[in-house]
């Protein structure tokens, strides 16, 4: 993925309504969902869901598919892939990346040039 195309896809999930269709789609899976019903799951009128699908194409993080008299809208999962690889591509030296696990809940963090530090719950 060239820096261009990263700074599209970000840029089209740099919006609350767009982030939150972009989820949807990922947790519904390959089947996708037409427009209709991601308007209703997320209370988002359709002539702003329709601006918001449209952005969220051309950056190339869904697909649209006609069936029947509806459009079908899923994630594009290589482009997601894609993009989580670019952000983390110079990460850790070559290492693998450390995977962050919903059960721990503390966090080191730095506070100030001192060094001092401080445990806190996410």
């Amino acid at each position: 993925m060239d820096k261009a195309t990263a700074i599209a896809g970000l840029s089209a999930l740099a919006q609350d309504s767009r982030l939150d269709v972009f989820r949807l789609l990922v947790q519904v899976g390959k089947e996708g969902l037409p427009a209709g019903q991601i308007a209703a799951a997320l209370e988002v009128p359709s002539n702003t869901l329709s601006f918001h699908l449209d952005r969220l194409r051309q950056a190339g993080l869904i697909t649209q598919r006609r069936q029947s008299r509806s459009l079908i809208y899923t994630a594009d999962y290589a482009a997601m892939d894609a993009l989580l690889a670019y952000l983390t591509e110079n990460c850790c030296m070559g290492r693998p990346v450390p995977r962050r696990t919903k059960t721990s809940a503390k966090s080191t963090v730095r506070t100030g040039p001192i060094g001092k530090t401080r445990t806190s719950a996410t």
